[in-house]
């Protein structure tokens, strides 16, 4: 079995603490025509350089009923700066249009698979898996930006047609595991295409 949720599979349930100060369940997007779960932190230059792209791509999709949830799954222990209350102050000063959701004991990570951050989820109605990977092609410098696979996959939902790209690998700092090195990843975790 792959460690990554492979396109098909459903949308794993969690039950998480939010930045606004509410716990979040999967049940709470049960409206959204389509969701896109996606890791995430505070510190990785990786997400910090293709946050406003992903602003911009889940501001352009709210109108088709596409929900965005963020969770930070990195250890507090290798990254000091990825704690609750860091979550908050970055959610105060950048007023993203998701949920940002703190998965401390990194149970949500490995139920999805989370690689890297970012890493998106694009679930349908039926939260079945339709596009995992990357968001963008250059996230660390949109300005290089060549491919919006987020965009693109969220585009062909919404059209109802296939995904014409369902894999690629994401791009970006892996998870930061609790009790390994900043750089360790699982055994069986691999590259997705």
């Amino acid at each position: 079995m792959s460690f990554t949720l492979q396109p098909g599979q459903s949308a794993v349930d969690f039950s998480l603490p939010a930045t606004d100060g509410r716990t979040y369940t999967l049940g709470d997007f049960a409206d959204a025509k389509g969701l896109v779960v996606f890791f995430t932190c505070n510190h990785c230059p990786y997400v910090m350089g293709s946050d406003e792209v992903t602003r911009s791509t889940a501001e352009k999709f709210a109108p088709h009923g596409i929900r965005f949830v963020g969770i930070n799954s990195n250890s507090v222990a290798t990254k000091p700066d990825d704690s609750f209350e860091h979550m908050v102050q970055r959610m105060e000063e950048q007023k993203f249009p998701w949920v940002y959701l703190h998965d401390e004991t990194q149970a949500v990570a490995k139920a999805y698979g989370g690689l890297r951050t970012p890493h998106f989820f694009v679930f349908d109605a039926d939260r079945k898996l339709v596009y995992t990977g990357r968001g963008v092609d250059q996230p660390r410098d949109t300005g290089k930006m060549t491919v919006n696979d987020l965009d693109n996959a969220l585009s062909e939902l919404v059209a109802g047609k296939p995904i014409s790209v369902p894999l690629t690998n994401p791009i970006g700092c892996n998870v930061k595991w609790d009790g390994q090195d900043e750089h360790w990843m699982p055994v069986e975790a691999c590259d997705l295409v």
